[in-house]
């Protein structure tokens, strides 16, 4: 199998605007699950997703021929994928993803890859598979159809013919190694970058921090923050760089705590030990070091320290790291204790040109400093006491690893992925398979499905704020225009004057921006959407007046979560007031803690909506069609800077984050958006939830705007949160 990879050199990039083609991913995975008896089982396994269909063999079908899949499924548009990050399985580190059916959560599987990288190119090629089931069953095709089975001929001596023929069938996307990547052998397969989405590259709220660069040190930049200069006592500081390789495999590095690598470019934190772990996104960690290489004649120091990442729906991967305690890690003798600056790293990918094989990404690692001596160093002060402090060892960090893996060539390379034009005789899923539609599964149910085969089978293991200022750019001062917006109502017909002076929530309206525990409406000048011209250039525009007016907020305390809230007795969709308004959006925003607790927002239209419109497409279309198109984006307005950080100012797309339930009845929809479906989403919650009582949060939600004449987007509604007292939420009575 290895001789047959290297062989191969028609590399290619998937392209998924590609009609006709059906692309195909394979590769070596662990898949883990429960024996009947309740133990554990990691068995190696070979899996293939051509179209929508999955299968998972024992052995490579490629180089077994007739061998029949032991697991076979199709994907349906309720397919959900969550990366649960990296588990220790076996004494291996692999990263673990799990599948699951979005509308039953007894549905789901895991499967574990030896990289990150190996992991979200099986995440994107679910969901690319997720997309095509969507595709079918918007453009009302048969959800049974036949696969192509066209073959290819793809000798390396008609490469010129490759080219033209592949780009209306199919290609094969090997993922992975095979086993003995899983052994945690390095690859040398080329990197290749794939995309899905149209997720876009920059933020969505105009940044307020103020970035000056005082220092430049190993081709590294230093940045301070200006935004509260001369203000607080503390600098926010960043260090930043890029690093010749992709941003998966500099989140390798980073999370590795092995000795010897650490010690070759972490002068800080290279002796350090796992305390504890959780839900494979966020651990604990303990650590030495001898200040001699800081500071002298003083104690040896030690130190702990908590430290959560995730990625997000552009591919961009954030870390956070805060000082901790653990009571598996007292005061130790002859150590004296510090804390670590809490600080943050985002490692984003880079677009590179055509034509050009190596990849690249931007690391940033932000940091709170305190120290006058800072002050001195960023002068040029050769002899300031900075460079011998914690501060400065952390902001040396990002140095370290560019170095460290530019005299790595293995790391640039390193690559789990190959996109190649395969010479295969027949498919190994074949549509035969899929003619009768009895054997019909959701993969979600194969893959869970119990089998006494799994358990016997000897599998030979071979250990895988917005500034609402206005924005600085001349390009950025475009807002969306009335007209446009009014596309969406039914303008024949006089507007209904909203008038909700009798009807309130359960939290109440602010005065203005100073009140606390409220809500108001504030300025979606902040948000930036897409333009008239997105499709050809990219360019986003000033968020304009929200389609929708809200009307009022509930904050409830619950003790599970609550769905169709707007069926209760005491919502306002209940009352004559709201039943004599044309249309209502209900946002349930299901937040898991302990008790639960709704944040519910109550939006209202003064006409009723388009027929046609896209928000009538929203508003009645299938539940895959809103998944792919309900977009959120958040911004921390005031609080504290790693909230911000945690939170981002991108927007999401939260139908393929989180599990979104729908409810069209009468003139309402309501949305109820489980925040506890995603592992991610509750850490990063729990976050906010710490500080919520200092917060100035703005949330805007829109349709996401796909095609030409749904351009430009415009804000479906918003709301501002002002420092929310978790005492103020009240219990509805059943």
């Amino acid at each position: 199998m290895m001789e047959a990879l290297n062989a191969s050199s028609g590399s290619g990039r998937f392209d998924h605007h590609e009609e006709k083609g059906i692309f195909e991913y394979f590769g070596w995975v662990y898949h883990l699950g429960v024996h009947s008896m309740g133990s554990d089982y990691h068995h190696l396994r070979f899996l293939f997703v051509k179209g929508k269909c999955v299968a998972m063999y024992k052995r490579d079908p490629h180089e077994n021929p007739g061998i029949k899949p032991i697991r076979l499924g199709v994907v349906g548009p309720t397919l959900m994928v969550e990366n649960l990050g990296q588990r220790r399985i076996a004494n291996m580190d692999l990263y673990v993803i799990r599948i699951s059916n979005r509308l039953d959560d007894s549905k789901k599987g895991d499967i574990a890859c030896a990289t990150a990288t190996e992991a979200q190119r099986w995440m994107e090629a679910f969901n690319h598979a997720k997309q095509q089931a969507e595709n079918d069953l918007s453009s009302g095709g048969d959800p049974r159809e036949k696969l192509n089975q066209e073959e290819l001929d793809l000798d390396h001596r008609n490469r010129h013919s490759v080219k033209r023929f592949g780009s209306g069938l199919r290609k094969l996307i090997r993922i992975g190694q095979g086993p003995e990547i899983l052994s945690r052998q390095s690859s040398r397969t080329r990197t290749r970058s794939f995309s899905f989405d149209g997720f876009d590259k920059d933020q969505d709220v105009f940044e307020e921090h103020q970035w000056k660069c005082v220092r430049t040190m190993s081709g590294v930049r230093i940045f301070e923050d200006l935004t509260n200069y001369k203000i607080n006592k503390s600098v926010l500081a960043k260090s930043v760089a890029v690093i010749d390789t992709s941003a998966e495999n500099v989140l390798e590095v980073f999370l590795s705590i092995e000795r010897e690598k650490r010690y070759e470019w972490d002068m800080l934190m290279c002796d350090i030990e796992l305390v504890e772990s959780f839900d494979g996104h966020y651990d604990v960690l303990y650590g030495t070091y001898d200040p001699k290489y800081l500071t002298r004649w003083n104690s040896k120091r030690d130190f702990i320290f908590s430290r959560q990442w995730f990625r997000g729906q552009d591919g961009n991967y954030t870390i956070l790291q805060l000082p901790a305690t653990h009571k598996k890690k007292p005061p130790r003798s002859g150590y004296r204790r510090t804390k670590i600056n809490p600080s943050t790293w985002e490692i984003r990918n880079l677009n590179t040109p055509m034509g050009v094989d190596r990849q690249k990404c931007l690391v940033t690692h932000t940091l709170e400093i305190h120290s006058v001596s800072w002050f001195h160093w960023k002068n040029n002060n050769q002899n300031s006491k900075f460079e011998r402090s914690i501060p400065y060892a952390l902001l040396c960090q990002v140095a370290g690893l560019k170095e460290y893996i530019g005299a790595n060539p293995s790391i640039q390379q390193k690559n789990a992925t190959s996109a190649r034009h395969a010479n295969i005789a027949k498919s190994p899923v074949s549509s035969a398979k899929y003619e009768d539609d009895d054997v019909q599964d959701e993969f979600y149910d194969a893959i869970t499905a119990y089998s006494s085969d799994e358990e016997t089978y000897d599998d030979q293991e071979r250990k895988a704020k917005p500034n609402n200022a206005s924005p600085h750019t001349a390009s950025n001062k475009i807002s969306v225009p009335a007209p446009e917006i009014m596309r969406e109502l039914d303008t024949t017909l006089d507007p209904i004057p909203l008038d909700v002076s009798g009807v309130h929530g359960s939290l109440r309206k602010g005065n203005d921006d100073k009140d606390t525990d409220c809500w108001t409406c504030p300025s979606c000048e902040g948000f930036k959407i897409r333009g008239k011209n997105y499709l050809k250039d990219n360019t986003k525009i000033v968020g304009g007046d929200p389609l929708l007016k809200l009307i009022a907020v509930d904050w409830l305390k619950v003790d599970k979560a609550m769905d169709r809230v707007a069926l209760h007795p005491k919502c306002l969709v209940q009352l004559e007031e709201g039943k004599k308004l044309p249309f209502i959006l209900v946002f349930n925003l299901q937040v898991p803690a302990k008790p639960n607790y709704s944040l519910v927002l109550y939006y209202a239209s003064d006409r009723p909506i388009k027929e046609d419109s896209l928000l009538a497409k929203f508003v009645d279309g299938s539940d895959a069609f809103r998944d792919s198109r309900f977009k959120l984006i958040p911004s921390i307005v005031e609080g504290y800077w790693m909230v911000k950080r945690a939170v981002g100012t991108k927007a999401c797309l939260l139908g393929k984050a989180v599990t979104c339930k729908y409810h069209r009845q009468d003139n309402f929809l309501e949305i109820d958006l489980d925040i506890g479906s995603s592992s991610v989403a509750r850490r990063v919650i729990g976050l906010v939830m710490g500080y919520v009582t200092s917060l100035v949060v703005d949330l805007a939600i829109l349709i996401e705007g796909k095609e030409e004449d749904e351009l430009p987007e415009y804000i479906l509604g918003a709301v501002r949160l002002n420092r929310l007292s978790i005492d103020s939420a009240v219990s509805w009575e059943s």
